[in-house]
């Protein structure tokens, strides 16, 4: 039986957002310093030629491409899946959706997770996929009980 995994990803990162940004809020120490330089990463912005070096020197991204002075309120221009510095897929309908897919891209292609990203991708995998769950690391466990104690 084919389980459709986008539709599964999607309910659980509803099911599970609110929960995960009071367990991320409530970290400290060196830890919320390393959540708040990924944060600042995320509202960067760059310049096409910014971009394009950035591409190709990285081995998987997600990128958001929007208009040059366009908010976050605004709908980006295009989502971009990027796998050792090529652009796979794009005019991709959300980072939601884009995690997705890289995760299937990640399982089809027979890649490794990056090793900076390894607890990233398997909360995704293990937590919003239920795929391999059985199988957790100690890190993804723990956030896991946090998780499941809300419910």
């Amino acid at each position: 039986m084919a389980v459709p995994l986008e539709w599964k990803f999607m309910a659980q990162l509803d099911m599970h957002s609110s929960q995960l940004i009071k367990v991320i809020r409530a970290k400290g120490g060196a830890t919320r310093q390393k959540i708040a330089n990924i944060m600042d990463t995320l509202d960067q912005d760059c310049g096409a030629d910014d971009v394009q070096r950035d591409l190709e020197e990285v081995t998987m991204a997600v990128y958001v491409i929007r208009k040059e002075g366009e908010g976050l309120q605004e709908p980006p221009e295009d989502i971009v899946i990027v796998i050792e510095g090529v652009e796979v897929l794009h005019e991709l309908t959300s980072v939601a959706s884009a995690c997705a897919l890289l995760l299937g891209l990640i399982y089809a292609l027979n890649l490794a997770y990056p090793k900076p990203f390894r607890f990233t991708f398997e909360v995704l995998q293990k937590i919003f996929m239920q795929l391999d769950q059985h199988k957790m690391s100690p890190k993804v466990q723990n956030l896991y009980i946090k998780l499941q104690s809300s419910q």
